[in-house]
């Protein structure tokens, strides 16, 4: 039980009134009446808070979704045969640092009622919340009480998954970009059947259906669609250079959140997803397969994933993938070159491993130094700012321009635009038979 503000005032307005009566007697005799009211009201509300209860629960997700706005329900239900006033605090976990997870609502008698918020978590891991505290006071509001709803609990936050049937459904759509990247099929004599039509001249008559053409009385063929069932490997890079953030998470999160993306949208594209993370050795490698028991299983890898300060060497996934991949599959290789000079040290293994596969380098571009190149300077030192940022820069779009030279496909991209950015590419190469 916690006595309100409103109790202290009217009882220093009391004490004060009291003290007057030092000078006029009366007033005395009104501070003392006055005072007796103050508690008779006081245990009056005890008696009224006493009478009642307040239970709650909260309502979270097993999961919850880095990177993303994450749901959080509380439900409370009064036993209180009067209006009251709750006060609802959530202790929701310290890696959040939120003290405005307070929330105040008025319940019916023997009503309810429910407060809702999200969380936006910027790192993977366990997190643990702890009670519900729901202070209760009455409409004559001289004390709270305190009861303790719900039970802690600890959460995992898993990398992004929220987005991923709003990024199914934009892919199945072609709305991820303003033209639209259509699936290319071609009818032919191929190993997948697709439906049964009409007879037109032109048609392969190997293809005729007899069964169809018998029931039908006129002449019925297959069709069939391309087998482009084809492998999707996602490599994660794991050095340090992976260690940078931006808006709170690390481009390591933001990589693993794409590979979450684009590994689920090749699987409704007929592909076989898979997973690679290296550092100075392979680290963790998920064979290429489909469905939900595959996106588990790349789910679950990718929990806990986290940089170090190593740098990373490619000629260990040369050969490896050579060792465990024969089939030729597209790789996304999730990487970030801090200079020239540091990815022309990993084009050796990026033409080795292109030349037997289909590669494509995803890195990413400071939006923080493109703004700073866009400002007009109005020091030396902003001259000299300037001018680095632009050669940092440059350095990127050279990049781009060597890889191309060297038949490499590359993504260069801001990394809050990663996904949406990756399965265009990944559209427009399947399209294209590029893997």
């Amino acid at each position: 039980m916690f006595l309100t503000r409103r109790f202290y005032i009217l009882a220093v307005l009391a004490a004060l009134v009291m003290a007057a009566g030092h000078f006029w007697p009366v007033a005395f005799t009104i501070g003392v009446a006055l005072l007796c009211l103050v508690v008779l009201v006081l245990l009056v509300d005890l008696v009224l808070l006493y009478r009642g209860r307040v239970e709650g629960r909260r309502k979270v997700g097993r999961l919850m979704s880095n990177g993303d706005d994450n749901k959080v329900k509380i439900t409370l239900n009064s036993t209180y045969s009067l209006p009251i006033n709750v006060e609802v605090i959530d202790e929701a976990p310290v890696v959040f640092e939120r003290r405005d997870i307070s929330f105040k609502t008025s319940i019916e008698r023997h009503g309810d009622a429910v407060v809702r918020y999200t969380l936006h978590p910027t790192r993977r891991g366990v997190y643990g919340f702890g009670l519900v505290r729901a202070f209760v006071s009455t409409p004559l509001g001289m004390a709270r009480r305190r009861f303790n709803c719900g039970e802690a609990q600890d959460v995992k936050v898993y990398p992004s998954y929220l987005k991923l049937r709003q990024y199914e459904l934009m892919a199945i759509h072609n709305n991820l970009t303003l033209t639209g990247i259509k699936r290319i099929r071609r009818a032919g004599n191929q190993t997948e059947f697709e439906q049964i039509k009409d007879y037109v001249t032109g048609d392969d008559y190997r293809t005729i259906n007899w069964k169809a053409t018998a029931r039908r009385n006129q002449f019925m063929v297959n069709v069939y669609q391309d087998e482009r069932s084809q492998q999707v490997i996602s490599v994660i890079d794991k050095g340090r250079v992976m260690q940078q953030a931006f808006e709170g998470m690390t481009l390591l999160d933001y990589a693993i959140n794409a590979s979450l993306v684009i590994s689920h949208i090749a699987t409704t594209k007929a592909d076989n997803a898979g997973l690679v993370t290296i550092e100075k050795q392979l680290d963790t490698y998920v064979k290429p397969g489909r469905g939900p028991k595959q996106m588990r299983l790349i789910l679950d890898a990718l929990y806990s994933q986290e940089t170090t300060f190593g740098e990373t060497d490619l000629s260990e996934l040369c050969v490896n993938t050579m060792r465990m991949l024969n089939k030729r599959s597209l790789f996304i290789l999730y990487t970030n070159f801090l200079s020239f000079n540091a990815m022309m040290r990993q084009l050796p293994f990026l033409r080795q491993l292109n030349h037997r596969h289909r590669l494509l380098v995803v890195f990413f571009e400071d939006g923080e130094l493109d703004a700073l190149v866009k400002e007009k300077p109005s020091s030396m030192q902003d001259y000299y700012c300037q001018v680095i940022g632009e050669k940092l820069a440059s350095e990127k779009q050279l990049i781009v321009s060597t890889l191309r030279q060297h038949g490499i496909y590359s993504l260069l991209t801001r990394p809050q635009d990663l996904s949406v950015d990756l399965i265009n590419k990944y559209l427009e190469m399947k399209s294209r038979h590029l893997f």
